[in-house]
């Protein structure tokens, strides 16, 4: 499991972040608080608050070629 914090601030970063980690076959979690969403929902990501950092949790090891996919929304780079 790999852990990062992103940042999701506009309605078009919402639609690029969930077309790029749909493309994915592994689970994947945003986590906002106590709030847990999958993170291939948009409904789910709306539901969220997004004016703060929130985690995305991914269930899998082999995720390098995702984590340079979504480098734009990766809150520590």
């Amino acid at each position: 499991m790999k852990s990062t914090t992103i940042r999701l601030s506009l309605v078009e970063n919402v639609n690029k972040f969930v077309n790029i980690v749909s493309r994915y076959p592994f689970e994947m979690d945003l986590r906002a608080g106590r709030h847990v969403v999958d993170a291939k929902s948009i409904l789910g990501i709306f539901s969220l608050d997004l004016s703060r950092p929130i985690t995305l949790e991914i269930y899998s090891d082999d995720c390098a070629e995702l984590m340079e996919e979504i480098k734009p929304f990766l809150e520590n780079v």
